[in-house]
């Protein structure tokens, strides 16, 4: 096992070369132009293609992406003997997915288990004691999380695994110390607070969800839910604005992601367009942490980042192929 400063070098160097062959960036647009789920198949794995029916293979090929993202990451943590708490905690989000499906297969009262992301042995879920959540989940921060979903309850559940991950994550950046934390904090406060405010303009948008019913639905990063919050203090500033008002938003930290208002048409927020817009923002700031502090955590919680947003417009392209969407259309909508 190399000492820490060789392994970190030994990481960044790896990690440097496998985004210079990821589909990031300028390369991200080579998703969107597959003329079919095999062609893109082609582009990104290595081993041969299963022959299977269309939807299936579509599952097939996001659930390979899935798959190969947490395992060169995995290979990057094995580089340490003791990797920093920050790099653990971003790959556990594959934990909280894979607890969600278990749920969701479960309240569906199916018996075999679905595809899951395997990160051990950075894992802190027992998956061999399928179908007993209660086994699976115990000694974990999601512990509580002990019984069958049922249908009524299953999408709460699922937003307070959501929570607990959002929790987990901010105190592993509060734990940094120096110059690790000043490269981190803000970056992952901005993911965090983003995840936020969009959560918050959905509720807004799909359902006209009132601010009473809005606040306990955040993600907090302290035990009071109040806009002092790191986490949700910039979506409580958003919690009273119209989202049918584009003067209302034109003075708010953000309006330059805002999509556009012409005079004369009415105008209303548009939450995919602002998630494609934050998505940018993130990605750019990402990218700079990773050259700007190499040799650290901030930079592999980076590439992290990174690398999750090349897996959401690897889903995009699929779900675009799938469903026969233009590609010019598929790209914009993955913000590419």
């Amino acid at each position: 096992m190399m000492d820490r400063s060789a392994a970190a070098a030994y990481v960044y160097a790896k990690a440097s070369g496998m985004l210079a062959k990821s589909y990031v960036g300028p390369r991200a647009a080579r998703l969107f132009e597959a003329n079919s789920l095999h062609e893109l198949w082609a582009l990104l794995c290595t081993q041969d293609a299963p022959v299977l029916p269309e939807a299936l293979f579509a599952q097939a090929l996001e659930q390979e992406a899935e798959k190969q993202f947490a395992s060169d990451y995995i290979t990057l943590l094995k580089a340490y003997s003791k990797p920093g708490g920050v790099l653990v905690s971003l790959l556990r989000s594959f934990d909280y997915d894979n607890l969600k499906d278990m749920g969701a297969t479960l309240c569906a009262g199916a018996e075999n288990r679905p595809a899951l992301v395997d990160i051990r042995p950075y894992s802190q879920l027992n998956y061999d004691a399928w179908p007993n959540l209660a086994t699976i989940t115990k000694d974990s921060p999601a512990a509580w999380y002990n019984t069958v979903p049922q249908p009524g309850n299953q999408h709460g559940l699922d937003e307070k695994l959501d929570k607990q991950y959002t929790r987990d994550l901010w105190d592993s950046v509060l734990s940094l110390k120096g110059a690790e934390r000043e490269a981190l904090y803000e970056l992952i406060r901005q993911h965090l607070s983003a995840e936020n405010m969009l959560w918050v303009i959905r509720l807004k948008v799909y359902f006209a969800m009132p601010r009473e019913e809005i606040i306990p639905r955040l993600a907090y990063g302290t035990d009071t839910d109040k806009g002092s919050d790191p986490l949700a203090g910039e979506a409580f500033g958003i919690l009273d604005l119209p989202v049918d008002s584009y003067d209302a938003w034109a003075k708010w930290k953000y309006a330059g992601l805002l999509n556009p208002s012409e005079e004369g048409v009415p105008w209303t927020i548009d939450p995919r367009w602002l998630y494609q817009a934050f998505r940018r923002r993130i990605q750019h700031m990402a990218r700079q942490r990773f050259h700007q502090h190499p040799f650290t955590d901030a930079a592999l919680a980076s590439w992290f980042l990174i690398k999750q947003f090349e897996l959401d417009c690897i889903r995009t392209a699929v779900e675009g192929l799938r469903l026969n969407v233009d590609k010019k259309l598929a790209r914009e909508t993955a913000g590419v």
